[in-house]
């Protein structure tokens, strides 16, 4: 059974029923009416059942729709009837989910779908409607009175988990100053204190700089062990796993900060081979809580941006920085599509 989490509203990852209409049956019927003898068979058929169709929605940033309705059925197909009459296809049922949800199979984990932009994927499959006896009709059975039953829609339980679409992951240990430079950067408001794991789900903020937006993630805070689930663990790392571009933070305060920058990388490699690769700037946060002496030390052993996420220092440089390795993404992506 997967865990799922209520945090200030976020809900980031659910499991649900989802099940597909069955498919209606098929009649047996036979035309009479007056001065018409012989009217032979005419038995319509079911309607298909309708499909559970999973669609991205990019004004959704939750799955709290989810928390509680946690079974989903469409509609089954209606029965053929005399006449004729095909009976009408059952309705589809959508699953509205944010943009950047993966839908695995909760039975074996297996990816069913990954919808990282905007777009839809039938989940499960409405069954197929019977024929009516009108079907059955042959030179050798003129007069068949046998249909077919509707196929079964399909069930399965399927885990709705959400990866955050981001362009600058902020990645840092707790009570570094992530949610306050997000502040400060954004309008953003997340919810900041003075002790360890204040963020508990990610805060999204749109810093526009240079006539573009640029998304910041703050995520939850990154300890050691976290790849093997200490402090959030899995629950911070998959949310870096789609940002194009990270922003470490340390602690000037730090008496080691180059260490606690090696250990945030190595979380992350341990988690993902492709993280530690990733484009990544330092922000070394709290300067105006040491010396400028304290300062120039720091950055000999841990090069990086000195910035305040209270005073504003060096925010400009980082802000500046911050766009110049987007646009280096962009360009080489833009060469890699050229040269496919």
């Amino acid at each position: 059974m997967v865990q799922r989490r209520s945090l200030g509203g976020f809900i980031d990852v659910v499991e649900i029923e989802v099940s597909a209409g069955d498919g209606g049956n098929g009649c047996v019927s036979f035309r009479r009416e007056k001065f018409i003898p012989k009217g032979g068979p005419d038995g319509g058929d079911g309607g298909r059942g309708g499909d559970v169709i999973i669609r991205a929605d990019p004004h959704l940033g939750t799955l709290i729709d989810y928390k509680y309705k946690r079974i989903i059925r469409a509609g089954r197909g209606e029965h053929g009837r005399g006449k004729n009459q095909h009976g009408s296809d059952g309705a589809n049922v959508v699953v509205r989910v944010p943009a950047g949800t993966v839908v695995t199979d909760a039975a074996d984990g297996s990816l069913l779908a990954d919808l990282a932009a905007a777009g839809e994927v039938v989940i499960a499959r409405g069954g197929r409607g019977g024929r009516g006896n009108s079907a059955f009709r042959s030179p050798t059975d003129q007069a068949p009175r046998r249909s077919e039953d509707g196929r079964a829609g399909e069930t399965r339980r399927v885990v709705l988990e959400i990866k955050l679409i981001a362009d600058v992951g902020l990645v840092g240990q707790p009570n570094v100053g992530k949610s306050s430079l997000l502040r400060m950067l954004t309008r953003a408001r997340p919810k900041v204190g003075a002790y360890p794991f204040t963020t508990l789900s990610p805060n999204l903020g749109v810093l526009t700089f240079g006539g573009r937006d640029i998304v910041l993630a703050d995520i939850p805070g990154l300890i050691e062990g976290a790849h093997l689930g200490k402090g959030l663990g899995h629950e911070f790392l998959r949310h870096i796993e789609r940002t194009k571009a990270l922003l470490y933070m340390v602690d000037a305060t730090d008496p080691a900060p180059e260490r606690t920058l090696a250990v945030l990388k190595r979380e992350l490699a341990l988690h993902s081979s492709e993280l530690e690769a990733r484009p990544g700037l330092v922000a070394i946060n709290k300067a105006d809580l040491v010396t400028p002496a304290r300062r120039k030390k720091i950055t000999a052993r841990c090069p990086g941006i000195m910035i305040s996420a209270v005073t504003g220092l060096g925010l400009k440089p980082l802000v500046k920085a911050i766009a110049q390795v987007l646009a280096r993404i962009e360009e080489d992506e833009d060469g890699m599509g050229k040269g496919s």
